[in-house]
């Protein structure tokens, strides 16, 4: 009898960009944005509007300060955050030992 998985994966997460955020912010708890534009190669728009997406889903923290009179933006990940991607990557996890 063939079993079938239902998993739902969790649409803030499942697009490449918001991935890679997710995951430098897992292991870093905190990252630039600069330094998450250079890493993932993205424009300003386009890693803004990923970020946002993040901070209206209480996912990440952006904190905005000024540092020699120059704005520096720190994304911060949310324990809303890291519990909801620690379930992302569960739930992929349980699609990848379902494969046959």
């Amino acid at each position: 009898m063939e079993q079938h998985l239902t998993v739902k994966l969790n649409k803030a997460f499942h697009q490449k960009a918001r991935l890679g955020i997710m995951s430098i912010l897992m292991t870093s708890g905190e990252a630039e944005f600069n330094y998450l534009k250079e890493k993932l190669n993205l424009t300003d728009g386009n890693l803004s509007s990923h970020l946002s997406l993040l901070e209206n889903e209480k996912y990440i923290k952006i904190k905005k300060q000024f540092v020699k009179k120059k704005p520096r933006t720190i994304c911060q990940i949310t324990e809303k955050g890291r519990q909801a991607f620690r379930e992302y990557l569960d739930d992929l996890e349980k699609i990848i030992r379902s494969l046959p």
